[in-house]
Order: C-alpha cells, then sequence, then structure tokens
C-alpha cells in the first residue's frame, strides 16, 4: 500500500444558463473542483476533493501547486493506510517528528485557507484508497452508520418573494421534506428577506422544516432583527447571519435568537470550531469536508459537535466526492442529523460520477460502495480539466 503518485487536476465546468443562478455571489456561471488522485503500488486509485472557494466557483490552480509540489514529496513511499500520521505530515512539516513526539499540533504556517483544503484532497483520497484495499466502504471502515437513514434537504431557494413558493415546490415534488433557501445582502434589506421566507413558508406549508442561509452577509443588527421577525415561522436554523470570522458578533446574534443558528462551512480544522463552541456561538457545525481538513479532521469535529450535544450538518455543496464524504460522515457520527443535497446547476455532483440520490420518504440511505462509492468519469475530467 506505498503511495507511488499523487495527482491534482483543476476541473472546471462552465453552467449553461439554464442552470445559472443569482445570489449575493453573483451569478455562478461554472461550477469548479480540484480533484486529488493517489495510486498505491498495488494498482488501487483513491480519489479526493479539494475545494478553492466555498461557493461553486472558484480558481483552482494554487491548490493543484500545493498538492503537487508541497504535499506529494510528504508522501511518496508512505503507506497509504496510516492516514493520520500522512495528515499529522502535511499539518506540522518539518516539525511533525517534534508534534508526533510531543501529541500536539505544531503546525506549518498554512494552517488555514488553501494548504488546508489541499490537505483536504489529499485526506479524502486516502481514506477512499483504503477502504477499497479493505474492500470496504469508507463508513464501514468508521463503524459503519449510527442510523438507517438522513434527513436530505434542498439547497437552493435564489427566486425572488413572487417565484420562491413555485422554486420550493419543485423540490418538494421531487420528495424533499427539507428545504434550505438564500436570504441576506442579495434581498437588500432585511424586510425583503423576511418577506421572502415568509413566502415560502405559505408556499410550503408547516410540514416541510424550512432553513435560511445569508451567506455571512448581515451585520448584527440585521441579523437580530431578521431572526426575532422569523420566530414565528418555524425555521429550522438560520445558516451564517454574519460572517463566521465575527466569533462575537454570531455568539451575540445567538444569544438573542429565538431560532438556532448554524455556521462552519468556512472554516479550517477542529480548532476553528472549538473556537465557535467555546463563544457559544452555533447550534448546528457545518464542515466542508473539501475544506476543513478531510473526513480524519471531519471526524473530530463530529467528535466536537457529539460532545456539545449538537447538531452535525455536513456543508455538501461540491463534487460527487464531498457530497459523499458529507454523507458519510453524517451517518458515522452520532450527532449527524442532516445532509444537504445541492440543486441548481452541479454537475460535478450529478454529471462526473453515477450517485444514488434517490430519497426514500425524504431521507437518504447509507452510501454503498467500495471507498466513497464515487468512481469518476476521467473522460469529463480530461474535458473539463484546465491545464
Amino acid at each position: 500500500m506505498k503511495i507511488c503518485s499523487v495527482d491534482a487536476a483543476w476541473v472546471h465546468c462552465p453552467l449553461d444558463a439554464h442552470q445559472q443562478h443569482v445570489s449575493d455571489f453573483g451569478r455562478i456561471a461554472a461550477f469548479d473542483a480540484v480533484l486529488v488522485t493517489i495510486t498505491t503500488e498495488s494498482g488501487l486509485v483513491g480519489y479526493g476533493e479539494a475545494k478553492p472557494a466555498v461557493g461553486s466557483a472558484g480558481h483552482g490552480a494554487a491548490l493543484v501547486a500545493i498538492v503537487e509540489h508541497e504535499l506529494r514529496p510528504l508522501l511518496l513511499g508512505q503507506d497509504a493506510r496510516h492516514i493520520g500520521r500522512a495528515w499529522s505530515r502535511m499539518y506540522n512539516g518539518t516539525r511533525a517528528a517534534l508534534a508526533e513526539r510531543s501529541g500536539r499540533a505544531m503546525p506549518v504556517l498554512g494552517r488555514r485557507g488553501m494548504h488546508i483544503a489541499a490537505m483536504s484532497g489529499v485526506d479524502l483520497a486516502l481514506w477512499d484508497v483504503t477502504a477499497k484495499s479493505r474492500d470496504c466502504s469508507v463508513l464501514d471502515l468508521l463503524g459503519g452508520p449510527c442510523r438507517d437513514r438522513v434527513l436530505a434537504y434542498a439547497s437552493g431557494g435564489w427566486a425572488d418573494a413572487q417565484s420562491i413558493g413555485a422554486e420550493l415546490r419543485r423540490y418538494t415534488e421531487q420528495g424533499f421534506r427539507a428545504i434550505k433557501m438564500r436570504i441576506g445582502a442579495m434581498d437588500g434589506s432585511v424586510d425583503q428577506s423576511l418577506a421572502r421566507t415568509a413566502a415560502a413558508r405559505a408556499a410550503i406549508g408547516p410540514a416541510v422544516a424550512l432553513m435560511v442561509d445569508a451567506h455571512g452577509t448581515m451585520n448584527v443588527a440585521e441579523a437580530k432583527r431578521y431572526c426575532a421577525g422569523a420566530a414565528a415561522l418555524g425555521l429550522r436554523f438560520v445558516e451564517e447571519p454574519v460572517a463566521s470570522d465575527d466569533r462575537t458578533g454570531l455568539a451575540e446574534v445567538r444569544a438573542a435568537s429565538p431560532v438556532p443558528l448554524a455556521a462552519g462551512e468556512s472554516d479550517f480544522t477542529a480548532f476553528d470550531f472549538a473556537e465557535l463552541l467555546q463563544r457559544r456561538a452555533i447550534d448546528v457545525l457545518q464542515p466542508d469536508l473539501a475544506i476543513a481538513g478531510g473526513m480524519t479532521e471531519g471526524l473530530r469535529i463530529a467528535a466536537l459537535a457529539y460532545a456539545h450535544r449538537l447538531e452535525l450538518a455536513p456543508h455538501c455543496w461540491g463534487s460527487a466526492i464531498t457530497f459523499q464524504a458529507g454523507r458519510t460522515l453524517a451517518f458515522a457520527s452520532p450527532a449527524g442529523t442532516l445532509v444537504e443535497v445541492p440543486m441548481g446547476g452541479a454537475p460535478l455532483l450529478r454529471t462526473m460520477a453515477n450517485l444514488d440520490l434517490s430519497l426514500h420518504d425524504g431521507m437518504l440511505l447509507p452510501p454503498s460502495g467500495p471507498g466513497f462509492g464515487v468512481v469518476p468519469d476521467l473522460d469529463f475530467v480530461r474535458r473539463h480539466t484546465v491545464s
């Protein structure tokens, strides 16, 4: 199981006009990811994903360079099954031996940002190839599912107040019993965000779980006003009402809010999540495993959620690999309660690989197949790889 190659490719998929949507990020006209491929001397191949941005589109060249020039030399010749040790080597760099002896992290300067995202792709590929070496799923490698099914929520909701009901009803017609819509700066005012949310609730009724995502675009006063105004609408949670980096502000909003708060898709490693919890800033933890540090760090974040009696709802906005990794973590953790299913244009989720996304009374079943159960269409990858 020695690693003989570590490669990365920036996959860029332009979206047709009918697949595009507009939010506070502007018009989303492409979908990007960095595909990490690890091959062992026995010929086994593992796939991971590193994300250049939390949203759909982002420039992946820097991630490719980090994987191939900084991380690859640390991995070649190592045993792919020693995932925890590989993670520590990537995170601690030249001080890995010191960190190993001391039992504490001594990270390189890139303890957040692109370096961690690149590590995430490598880590996911290592879990994938290790599970394949044992002819089992990553979920089975982690001890199997903690539950038979997990609630799936449709992640979309960009339409205006007049059209939001029709958009969300399309999701319920597909079988979803939980939906997330976007609010915040894209609406221009708190009043407009409340009006769109009220229109959404009126359209889907009280039986469908409704969540909202402000992408961190409100200030503290706006977020408090929105949460108070939405109290009667029965929201499952409000996601990133203010920027996640504003730990103090997020905690202030949570202390005043009658609605639970969710955050974490923009955060790196369990240390960021530990700080959010120390400040009592969130109710729902949302790590993105292609950003936060892969499955290895995702398990640590899930343990934090469980220990603090909070919910885990992985951020799954990415390719089929990120989706299956998040789905796996939600099933593996006692705290895992929700799985995000991206709506709109998502070719790296729905076209790059063949996944079973079927709903069973609004729920997803555990992932199956060796590794993460993702077999990328390599012709698709080649067609969309940026040289």
